[in-house]
């Protein structure tokens, strides 16, 4: 079974409401699946199957879909369209939308907590989820993220923590699980610096396509940044530092894999990806 379809079905235990529609709605919106094939690449590098991977991968995708729905929440960002579809709210209702982010979040945790057949593991696993995930991971950025708003003057290192913490922290747990999943917990501070190079220069780049790609092409709308009146990268720097910076973010995570003992091919195949990549 390839992930894709173990995802269409990680829902099924639910019973039937409009919220699990907007769940599988949301879930299932297209989505370029990173989180997920960052710890499936990640297992496979390490030589094992990426089957073992599906239950924690799922479970990671819904908790970034949880994000994304309340993301675009008129109390947040108030995006229309996501990944080329009406975004939660507008297609179901606001209510029913904060719910099926409420939903994915917690059957994440139900995921987590059944990711392997070894308890020790899976309650490791889980409590990365509520670190990574949580008021001193994802969701401390995007407070951050929401305060900076209101302030005029941000350095580069504002940003950076900010970013750190609201794009790096779920890119970096993949990794991690994996590494617990293998057994390779003592290359987790490792990993640790490979999803804050990838947090960041994932963040470089979506801040450069929101002003250089078009609708189509980011499957949302384009300028959402300046008409939050966010400072981002492409505003606080000229585009062509900016790329630099983003480049130099991804070198420096390849050269940190290549630290480890570790088959890097199909994680760099997903950087050199990310790295091209216009939406």
């Amino acid at each position: 079974m390839m992930f894709e379809e173990y995802l269409s079905h990680a829902l099924d235990s639910i019973l039937p409401s409009n919220v699990k529609d907007a769940m599988l709605y949301s879930l299932m919106n297209g989505g370029k699946r990173i989180r997920p094939l960052l710890l499936l690449e990640t297992l496979k590098g390490y030589g094992y199957k990426k089957e073992l991977g599906y239950a924690c991968a799922a479970g990671i995708e819904m908790i970034h879909t949880y994000s994304l729905i309340h993301d675009d929440l008129p109390a947040m960002d108030d995006d229309t369209l996501r990944r080329g579809k009406p975004s939660c709210h507008i297609a179901f209702d606001e209510a029913t939308a904060i719910l099926a982010g409420d939903g994915l979040l917690t059957h994440a945790f139900a995921l987590a907590a059944q990711a392997t057949n070894d308890a020790v593991k899976n309650e490791r696993i889980v409590r990365y989820f509520s670190r990574y995930a949580g008021c001193n991971g994802m969701i401390l950025g995007q407070t951050l993220d929401i305060e900076a708003e209101s302030h005029t003057s941000l350095h580069i290192e504002d940003l950076e923590k900010i970013h750190y913490y609201k794009t790096g922290m779920l890119l970096t747990l993949p990794m991690v699980c994996a590494a617990i999943i293998t057994g390779h917990e003592s290359d987790i501070p490792v990993w640790e610096k490979i999803g804050e190079c990838i947090g960041l220069s994932f963040q470089i780049q979506d801040d450069l396509l929101d002003i250089t790609s078009t609708k189509e092409e980011l499957g949302k709308n384009p300028n959402s940044d300046a008409q939050n009146h966010k400072q981002t990268y492409a505003t606080m720097m000229k585009m062509e530092e900016a790329q630099k910076l983003c480049d130099m973010y991804y070198a420096k995570a390849k050269k940190l894999i290549e630290q480890l003992s570790f088959d890097n091919t199909g994680l760099f195949t997903i950087l050199d990806a990310l790295r091209n990549r216009r939406k």
